[in-house]
């Protein structure tokens, strides 16, 4: 593509009389001829604004000869002895004649990029792998689940309290349960016939399954079955090249003036289009199985006694007799009542799971509890 090139003059502000919109190839202020210093608002050169678009100055090109000659000298440098501005290709200082030495400070040309070309079409993004899936999620959840990770670090700090039993507490049931014949009902194939075993004292028992009868069909779930083929499709937007646009670019020059490079490039406009694939249907249909009845057996509850108390008082069990196909089943409760200090008084319970246990804490007895943040006892130890 052809490159388009001209020259466009900056404009400078005397320091010294306030006079605005100097030429750039005035190295003097025309009013008050003060020489253009390296300092101040007189360093800079003022271009004039571009086309928001293409970049391209809006200012009118150098036609002048003489201007351009001076475009083309070089960098401006200044004096090192008065100062003053002047021109690239010059060895003597025009205003007070001192040689170009090599402690003269001097610009430099710089390229301007311009407005940045057009990104070209996007290729599809790369395919993701395994890592790269759970390197999303795990960022999903840990940003969706933040705050319940925050909670749940804050809920499992712990605090140690002084305390005190306050009371004691246990409860024991005794059940008696007897091995009883029961009709049930189960899927077909799940059933396999065996015969029972009756418990002798309670134990050694076998349900087994027998007279399996009055199987009948039953739906027992669903499933998804494939059901033909349908044309999915959804509109999306591509970057496609659509001609050719004008963009431009600078290089200053040093010395008030600049180069601007304009050139046609590729234009890329959005464009729409059909995404279409072939999606497999399916459709939900009843699944049946044979469902039928049989004979086993069951323990059922006869008869139950319960018993309690609470601080002195030791637990026991309280009385009840089995017959020959019966068995006791019990069950035993124990809690320990304990108070202690938190910005006033607080209650938690400790369970013991065993006789021994319980029986190692007494009412009054001194403790140190451990509970979180949330007021859930952790820990319990005598003082």
């Amino acid at each position: 593509m052809a490159k388009r090139t001209r020259i466009i003059e900056g404009t400078w502000n005397c320091s010294s009389c306030g006079k605005k919109g100097i030429l750039a190839r005035y190295k003097k202020c025309p009013d008050c001829n003060n020489p253009r210093e390296l300092t101040g608002e007189e360093s800079e050169f003022d271009f004039g604004g571009t086309d928001a678009k293409t970049g391209k100055s809006l200012r009118e090109s150098v036609a002048d000869e003489k201007a351009l000659e001076m475009a083309n000298a070089g960098a401006d440098w200044f004096c090192a002895y008065c100062g003053a501005s002047n021109r690239g290709d010059q060895p003597i200082c025009k205003n007070c004649k001192a040689e170009r030495t090599d402690d003269a400070k001097a610009l430099r040309e710089e390229e301007d990029p311009g407005l940045p070309p057009p990104k070209p079409q996007q290729a599809p993004p790369p395919k993701r792998t395994w890592r790269t899936v759970a390197m999303v999620v795990g960022g999903s959840l840990l940003f969706c689940c933040g705050s319940s990770l925050i909670y749940g670090v804050w809920a499992s700090w712990t605090h140690d309290y002084a305390g005190q039993v306050v009371s004691a507490e246990w409860k024991r049931t005794v059940f008696q349960e007897r091995f009883t014949p029961v009709t049930l009902e189960g899927w077909r194939d799940e059933l396999r016939t065996q015969a029972p075993r009756m418990p002798v004292n309670g134990t050694g028992e076998v349900a087994g399954v027998e007279n399996i009868r009055g199987c009948a069909s039953r739906q027992r779930g669903t499933r998804k079955v494939p059901d033909g083929t349908e044309r999915v499709c959804s509109t999306k937007t591509r970057r496609v090249a659509c001609g050719t646009e004008e963009k431009c670019r600078t290089r200053n020059k040093g010395n008030g003036f600049k180069e601007e490079i304009c050139e046609d490039v590729t234009k890329y406009c959005s464009e729409s289009y059909e995404d279409c694939r072939n999606e497999t249907r399916y459709r939900t249909e009843p699944v049946y199985a044979q469902h039928c009845s049989y004979d086993t057996y069951q323990w059922k509850e006869l008869d139950r006694r319960e018993d309690s108390g609470r601080d002195e008082q030791p637990p026991r069990w309280p009385e009840l007799s089995a017959g020959p196909t019966d068995r006791l089943r019990r069950e035993e409760k124990y809690s320990i009542h304990i108070q202690y200090e938190d910005d006033g008084p607080r209650k938690t319970v400790l369970e013991p799971k065993t006789e021994q246990e319980y029986l190692g804490w007494k009412k009054g007895q001194q403790v140190t509890v451990t509970v979180d943040n949330t007021g859930e006892l952790k820990n319990a130890v005598p003082r």
